[in-house]
């Protein structure tokens, strides 16, 4: 028999730890605040500092560069990629799994599926500068190398095996696609309720399509049902 894996939670973090998540947090929302106020160019690692009354080194220590700011929980997603897959039920399949995982997002109104409040104004600001365009393309081929990574792991892929990348590249474009639709519907003025039902059958369908394949979409038209025939309107 193989090794057991223990599954159990590890110890609670000490009070040190608690103060520097908070203190994380705090600043990174503060800095959210004020790029998406003021734009994210025109705010300085300095605004952020002065903003939260801590020094600007001290916004260092918690963030790499100024972008980490405004993608504080990259982390978080890059990790939750993976899980995911591994989290998925017996007998589930990896575009079966990330389905049921967006439509919880979208039950639950999470950051992910960009179904919530705010989230066009979110993605707005990425949009506006160009810094943070660059990061969240760099941050979407990580999500797509760690959920490939496990992918050719948990199925023995070899590192020739173009598979694992073609699938996880297809299921975050599909979600990209559907993240950016919710966006440009409330940019438009829709509210959550009213494009809810057209959201849950958006994402249905195009679930639908990487379970099932693209093969028959968009056919050309017979030559014998695109020729006008004699004694019928142009």
């Amino acid at each position: 028999m193989g090794k057991e894996i223990d599954r159990r939670p590890g110890p609670e973090p000490g009070l040190r730890e608690r103060k520097k998540r908070e203190t994380r947090r705090r600043i990174a929302d503060i800095a959210t605040g004020l790029f998406i106020t003021r734009g994210f160019d025109n705010v300085t690692v300095a605004d952020v500092a002065r903003t939260a009354d801590v020094s600007v080194n001290t916004v260092f220590n918690y963030f790499r560069t100024k972008e980490d700011l405004f993608f504080d929980r990259q982390g978080e997603m890059i990790e939750a990629a993976g899980q995911a897959f591994r989290d998925r039920r017996p007998g589930e399949g990896v575009v079966a799994a990330f389905r049921r995982r967006f439509f919880e997002g979208l039950d639950e109104g999470d950051y992910r599926t960009a179904f919530h409040e705010g989230s066009e104004v979110w993605l707005k600001t990425v949009h506006d500068s160009p810094a943070l365009t660059a990061r969240m393309r760099e941050l979407g081929e990580q999500l797509k190398d760690a959920l490939a990574g496990v992918l050719a792991e948990e199925t023995g892929a070899g590192p020739d095996d173009i598979t694992p990348r073609a699938a996880a590249a297809m299921i975050y474009a599909a979600q990209g696609v559907l993240i950016e639709e919710i966006a440009a519907r409330k940019r438009a003025g829709e509210t959550l309720k009213e494009m809810r039902d057209d959201v849950y059958a958006s994402a249905a369908r195009v679930f639908g399509m990487l379970e099932h394949g693209i093969g028959d979409y968009a056919p050309k038209p017979a030559l014998a049902d695109t020729v006008t025939r004699p004694g019928e309107d142009a």
